[in-house]
């Protein structure tokens, strides 16, 4: 059977709606009351650990469950009671899935036989198709013959062949290699933006999401914690857990002292001082977390260079090393209270020389720096 025909969208549609979504199993609530959308031809990621629910999103998306409550609508057409294979949906799973038997045409070209398509039509499809995935002429070749990245390619070649409305992809990157899966980052951006197809995209990798959305959903116990694009999720996190779980931080548990605008002045569970940019309500007295991430704190040999700026400062102790190319850090450990921080290595001749045991001073703009109340931590 062939995927239902949606009428023409409007150009204000969106390829995908959630409205109070929710699927529980038993007390359990995997998705719990979830609404939103997603544009046409825009890429969309799904970013949680492990048993967050992004799954069990993605699979109710496909028709492969059900929601409990709620509804669904691809291209404006309600999904509830549609089966997988009448929907304008097609998945890319982590292991791909391709027919070892099949030469690669073969598999390109599968679900358009399944549809009854002439063959002569399959034939100039697939051909086309592996035009544009940068496969030219491979359609005789074995599966086994491909590298890792060709599979990538030929599973993504015959999922859009069928023109999807939406091209659902399941944590595709997972069984790569690093190198190769940050080749493959790149090329699946510029093959979304080449085809304009409406990608939405599963991981717990918060590197993949960032670099290839154009909008992302952090998700957590069945909730999206904040939706907004990669450098807003990054730069303006709304919830502790989106501050600590997207990209890296040095988290500081406490309690605020005073409250001066938006700015919170908070003492740490080791008694160490510090200024941060308010989120959200904060009170006198309130248990709070700030976040410094590793990029905003910076180094120096000498407290004058912050004296000078009029930023707070603190003298720390070199504890190691952490060589990784341009996102080298310093892990130090703060003199008076021992609270550890971890610190961008700025990528200059002045710390070159850098070792254990060295004193030097860091500090941050309080501002750079967001603080949230203390909210009950679950194991995730």
């Amino acid at each position: 059977m062939s995927a239902i025909t949606l009428a023409a969208p409007t150009a204000a549609q969106p390829d995908l709606e959630a409205v109070r979504v929710a699927r529980r199993y038993g007390s359990f609530a995997a998705v719990d009351d979830l609404s939103f959308t997603v544009e046409r031809g825009s890429f969309f990621s799904i970013l949680g650990p492990s048993g967050c629910g992004k799954t069990t999103l993605l699979r109710m998306i496909a028709g492969f469950q059900s929601p409990d409550a709620g509804e669904i609508r691809i291209g404006g057409q309600p999904m509830n009671g549609v089966p997988p294979n009448r929907r304008p949906v097609n998945m890319v799973f982590q292991h791909l899935a391709l027919f070892p038997m099949m030469s690669v045409g073969e598999n390109v070209g599968y679900g358009l036989a399944r549809r009854g398509v002439p063959r002569a039509d399959i034939a100039r499809r697939v051909g086309a198709m592996l035009e544009r995935v940068s496969l030219p002429g491979a359609e005789h070749k074995r599966v086994d013959q491909l590298s890792g990245g060709q599979k990538q390619r030929v599973a993504i070649a015959r999922s859009l062949v069928l023109e999807p409305t939406l091209l659902l992809l399941d944590e595709p990157l997972g069984a790569l290699d690093l190198k190769l899966r940050e080749h493959m980052k790149i090329e699946l951006k510029q093959l979304q933006a080449s085809f304009g197809t409406t990608f939405v995209y599963i991981t717990h990798d918060q590197s993949e999401a960032l670099v290839l959305s154009d909008r992302v959903a952090v998700m957590n116990h069945g909730r999206f914690e904040q939706l907004g694009t990669p450098q807003a999720l990054y730069y303006d996190p709304q919830t502790p857990f989106v501050a600590g779980f997207v990209g890296a931080n040095n988290r500081v548990q406490g309690q605020a002292l005073r409250v001066q605008g938006d700015t919170v002045e908070l003492a740490s569970a080791e008694g160490l001082a510090m200024h941060a940019r308010r989120v959200g309500a904060v009170g006198a007295g309130d248990a709070v977390e700030a976040f410094v991430r590793p990029e905003v704190a910076r180094l120096a040999r000498s407290a004058t260079e912050f004296a000078d700026a009029g930023q707070p400062h603190y003298r720390g102790t070199v504890q190691s090393l952490l060589f990784d190319g341009a996102n080298s850090a310093v892990l130090l450990h703060e003199q008076q209270t021992r609270a550890e921080f971890r610190i961008a290595l700025p990528q200059t001749g002045q710390f070159a020389d850098l070792r254990p045991g060295e004193d030097v001073v860091f500090g941050f703009d309080p501002q750079r720096a967001v603080c949230f109340a203390a909210t009950p931590r679950h194991d995730d």
